[in-house]
């Protein structure tokens, strides 16, 4: 049983630790008034609505509704315990402890499926990388890779291994060590004959495993090795890893985990085509690259990346295939994300491992920081790929797809320049191609006005329609607020929840409610967040808000808690302020007698019922009587 984790080794990780720091290396965030927005993490959602609060230190999804402290937000980022969020955030901010807190920290359950795959292609990653480093049976692995450019050091950090040509060398030594054998179909790691028999999956390849986000050994990646005994015609180049419970290929991206902390730092992530680009990136200190697992760019991947970036850079393969490559994900990304784009074009037809093996890292630096072009001047070399630019009929028709293209270009300074280079190129007045723009422009606003009008319609068509008798076939998730929508309160719970803000931020406050020994809350729930106040505060000195959320168990109480201090309130109550509010609260019975027939007086005023209309009028008048006498 794992101990608890002394409250002054929690305290001095929290207060040397700024949420914004820690969050940031997860989330894009940008500041909006005196907090900071993003993108959350924790749900699919195209408008920011998770807010990190600095002067609080906790954070806040308007969408989702999670929140809490920067213990809270590593637990649920990384899926692990409280102890194990404290270890990690002390060792990201580097503040050495006194304690060694591996006693505090209750290790996984060993009993569980995902932990015991996860174990196994540890394991697997472990014995390839062996293979490849320290036997005769992996040189050819070794050398060839060294050939390639790649260091020791590089292997390394990215622990490259060798699966040998033997069938069963994987399934042996897991036999060996008693592994479950219903592990090894849903490992992915194995391919099972009808005789029942388990053979290994990747075979002479070299292996480079695949982590998610959270550091985790999921897959493998497996690239064939020829040699003179091996040809391996009849099999595929690349060989990954078929979807498990681990993995997902639209979800994983190869080396996010790694390069995460430095797309943060330079609000920019370079997206590559291969394994072997990122790393040779990575050698030449282009530390933010990632590629997607072999198939094209998905949104769960988009989605991702851009809560860590601001700005994307495609480096894809020089030939045509690769700006092929490029100019889909162009496509996609323009239509599904909010990045700043660019392209490294890469010259000689070469990919960038290539090219920076043939002319170096330094040249490969210079071209990827500083050669980069922007969407339309690719477009501009993309559309001269299909066309005889020496025949008059089709630079003309070059030159109306590029005014096409330049209508979706948003910086008039960047329209100039473009239209100077194609009057200039063409021998064409810069007047006549304005005039063009400008009619291609009008064509396509309209357009989108006939889109939305028809969208419309049909919307308001299907709202006519009457409702289906069966249910859905799944349970939707409830979409994503903007963070300014605020959920209805009577004017009761407005009235408690204000109470509540102060009394978490004014001693005064506390002081004066607890003067009043009759006083409680009209409803439950704030009854008893304001109890577990009063516990806290028996306890602790101040009230530090990311300190009791820590110190909730309950997480319905801990949203409330931070839905409740993100209220918009003055920075110091009135006496006047307060005294209003424990009035409205006291006499909770009054009002909400007052508001029910309020109700049931509009519905009779809609049926025309008179009597009743005048019967609840006089009722009304009794209560706001009732309540005046009160005050």
């Amino acid at each position: 049983m794992a101990q608890r984790i002394p409250q002054e080794v929690i305290d001095e990780v929290r207060e040397r630790t700024n949420i914004v720091e820690i969050v940031g290396q997860y989330v894009q965030l940008k500041k909006s008034g005196k907090n900071y927005m993003g993108l959350c993490p924790f749900h699919e959602e195209r408008s920011p609505s998770f807010s990190v609060a600095e002067d609080k230190q906790i954070f806040h999804c308007f969408g989702c509704g999670k929140g809490g402290s920067v213990f809270n937000f590593v637990q649920e980022i990384e899926g692990v315990s409280f102890p194990e969020a404290v270890q990690k955030i002390a060792d990201m901010e580097q503040i050495p402890l006194q304690i060694n807190l591996s006693d505090h920290i209750e290790k996984s359950q060993p009993n569980s499926q995902q932990h015991k795959l996860l174990e196994l292609h540890n394991k697997a990653a472990e014995l390839y990388h062996h293979v490849l480093l320290n036997t005769q049976i992996g040189e050819p692995a070794l050398n060839y890779l060294l050939s390639r450019g790649l260091t020791k050091e590089l292997i390394e950090e990215f622990q490259i291994g060798f699966a040998p040509q033997k069938r069963d060398f994987l399934s042996q030594v897991f036999s060996n060590e008693k592994v479950d054998a219903t592990l090894f179909q849903e490992s992915g790691l194995f391919i099972q004959r009808e005789s029942g028999e388990f053979l290994d999956r990747f075979y002479q390849r070299i292996m480079f495993p695949i982590w998610d986000a959270k550091g985790k050994i999921i897959a493998f990646s497996g690239r064939l090795l020829k040699t003179e005994e091996f040809s391996g015609d009849d099999m595929p180049k690349y060989l990954n890893s078929p979807e498990t419970q681990l993995f997902n290929k639209r979800d994983t991206l190869f080396n996010f985990n790694r390069a995460r902390k430095e797309i943060r730092k330079d609000d920019t992530v370079f997206l590559f085509e291969g394994f072997m680009d990122v790393i040779a990136a990575w050698e030449a200190g282009i530390k933010s690259g990632v590629a997607s697992m072999g198939t094209s760019l998905t949104n769960e991947q988009i989605r991702q990346l851009e809560r860590a970036a601001g700005e994307l850079v495609l480096c894809y393969d020089g030939d045509t295939a690769g700006i092929e490559a490029t100019n889909r994900a162009i496509s996609l990304l323009s239509e599904h994300s909010r990045f700043k784009l660019s392209i490294v074009n890469i010259p000689e037809k070469l990919d960038p491992d290539d090219y920076l093996r043939k002319y170096g890292s330094e040249s490969f630096r210079e071209l990827a920081l500083h050669g980069r072009e922007t969407v339309f001047a690719f477009k501009m070399r993309y559309h001269r790929l299909s066309r005889n630019m020496n025949n008059e009929k089709e630079q003309l028709d070059y030159v109306n797809t590029m005014l096409r293209e330049l209508a979706n270009v948003d910086s008039p300074l960047e329209k100039d320049r473009y239209l100077t280079l194609l009057a200039e190129e063409f021998h064409l007045s810069s007047q006549s191609l304005e005039e063009q723009l400008r009619m291609i422009e009008s064509e396509q606003r309209q357009t989108a006005r006939d889109n939305r009008q028809q969208n419309n319609q049909q919307h308001h068509y299907q709202q006519q329609q009457p409702p289906m008798d069966f249910p859905p076939p799944f349970d939707e998730e409830v979409p994503s607020v903007s963070f300014q929508n605020k959920e209805h309160f009577s004017q009761i719970e407005k009235a408690e929840r204000m109470l509540l803000y102060r009394l978490m931020n004014e001693a005064g406050t506390r002081a004066m409610v607890q003067q009043r020994g009759d006083f409680a809350f009209a409803h439950t729930k704030y009854q008893e967040l304001y109890l577990l106040i009063d516990s806290f505060l028996s306890i602790y000195p101040d009230f530090v808000l990311a300190q009791f959320l820590e110190f909730l168990q309950d997480n319905e109480l801990k949203k409330m808690t931070v839905d409740i201090s993100y209220q918009e309130m003055s920075d110091e109550s009135s006496e006047r302020e307060l005294g209003d509010l424990l009035n409205v609260i006291d006499h909770s019975d009054i009002e909400e007698q007052i508001q029910q027939k309020n109700i049931e007086k509009r519905e009779a005023e809609r049926l025309g019922n008179r009597a009743r209309v005048d019967e609840l009028a006089l009722e009304l008048i009794t209560l706001a009587k009732k309540r005046q006498k009160t005050r």
